[in-house]
């Protein structure tokens, strides 16, 4: 079987630890002949995810706070002569009290915190990733069914999941004379150590897999399977969607 992204660099950014849905998907693509490209945020991070990045043999770590407008330039200068095939996004945060507490108490700086981070990070990284992708390409990013209906304490991540599902569809719009294709997929929820941070998310685990058509919870590596099918050329025609990858969950309304 033909690996599906030989010859495709990709830069993932978001790998925090070997539980996280970047480093399933970073799996995936180098499974899939991929060369990648990792970023990390900050000196705290910075060895563990170049642990990583040398178990999955990565090409270049790099450091990028995507809050800081100077570290995506200073990154994209870096990568200058690089030609990337996928920019794969996986990055959120929210202040805990924001999301242990009603969504109604939000606090201005946290409402600003939470979209600056999570959903207009993506614009920012697209921008200057799109230069570097003369020859078009993929830019995906990951969201949560919060952004669609309300999930009890996801609060402001899930209008922040909003924002960030609209951006990919006008950046789809933008980008896609470059023959850049954007999208998301909406994973349903997986054990993460972001995820535990939210109040009481063992119960959504049992509740999910209790009442999804699929009667189980999300696998991180079919999540990163369908990320490898939108970065190769088997996803050539796909932009501008959300992709749901959570055993079915979001179809089903009232159940018995």
């Amino acid at each position: 079987m033909p690996e599906l992204l030989t010859g495709k660099t990709a830069l993932i950014l978001g790998v925090a630890n070997r539980w996280s849905i970047a480093y399933a998907i970073a799996q995936a693509y180098r499974r899939e002949g991929a060369e990648l490209i990792l970023t990390y945020q900050g000196e705290r991070q910075q060895k563990t995810v170049e642990e990583l990045g040398g178990e999955l043999g990565a090409a270049r770590v790099l450091s990028c706070d995507v809050s800081q407008d100077e570290e995506i330039a200073a990154l994209v200068r870096t990568l200058e002569g690089t030609t990337l095939h996928s920019v794969v996004h996986c990055i959120a945060f929210a202040n805990k009290d924001d999301l242990s507490r009603p969504f109604l108490e939000t606090s201005r700086a946290g409402f600003a915190l939470a979209h600056d981070v999570s959903a207009y990070s993506l614009v920012a990284v697209a921008r200057a990733a799109a230069p570097l992708m003369a020859g078009g390409g993929s830019v995906l990013t990951l969201s949560y069914l919060g952004a669609q209906r309300v999930v009890q304490n996801y609060n402001v991540m899930g209008v922040a999941k909003a924002a960030l599902e609209s951006s990919v569809r006008y950046l789809a719009a933008d980008l896609g004379p470059s023959r850049i294709r954007v999208n998301a997929i909406s994973a349903g929820p997986i054990k993460t150590a972001s995820a535990r941070g939210i109040k009481d998310f063992s119960k959504v685990l049992e509740g999910v897999a209790a009442t999804a058509p699929l009667r189980r919870q999300t696998d991180p590596a079919e999540v990163a399977d369908t990320a490898v099918f939108l970065a190769s050329d088997l996803g050539r025609g796909v932009t501008g969607n959300v992709i749901y990858v959570d055993a079915g969950f979001q179809i089903m309304g009232l159940s018995a």
